[in-house]
C-alpha cells in the first residue's frame, strides 16, 4: 500500500479516491470479463483495464495475474479456448474476488468511520 500511496504523491487521500474508483468502476466487471472471453481483443482491453487499476491502487497480485493472462492472449490472438488459458482466468477471478472484496470492505469502513477521501 505505502508504493502505492507513493505514486499518489504521498497523499493518502488520493489513494483512497483511486480505491474508491476502483470498487466503483469495477463492481461489474467479473460479468463484463466473461462476456468477453471469445473475443480475445476485447477479453485483453478488459484484462489490461483491471490489471492497470490494480497497479495504481497497489493490487499487486491481481496486477501479476492479469499481466499473465494479457501475455498469454496476445502471444495468440486465437487463443481463446487454448486450455492453458483456464488457469490464468481462474488465478485472476481469484485474485480479482481477494483484490476487490478487501477494497470494498476497506472503503465501506472508511466511509462508515466518517472519514472521507479528499
Amino acid at each position: 500500500m505505502a508504493e502505492a500511496v507513493g505514486r499518489m504523491l504521498d497523499q493518502p487521500g488520493l489513494w483512497w479516491q483511486a480505491v474508491g474508483m476502483f470498487v466503483e468502476h469495477f463492481a461489474d466487471w467479473p460479468a463484463a470479463w466473461a462476456g468477453s472471453i471469445g473475443d480475445d481483443v476485447a477479453e485483453r482491453r478488459l484484462v489490461h483495464a483491471v490489471g492497470s487499476a490494480a497497479a495504481n491502487v497497489g493490487a499487486n497480485a491481481l496486477f501479476a495475474a492479469s499481466r499473465a493472462l494479457e501475455e498469454s492472449l496476445r502471444q495468440d490472438p486465437a487463443s481463446h479456448s487454448a486450455p492453458g488459458l483456464a488457469p490464468l482466468r481462474d488465478a485472476l477471478r481469484a485474485a480479482f474476488a481477494r483484490a476487490w472484496g478487501a477494497a470494498h470492505l476497506a472503503v465501506m469502513k472508511n466511509a462508515a468511520a466518517g472519514r472521507v477521501a479528499s
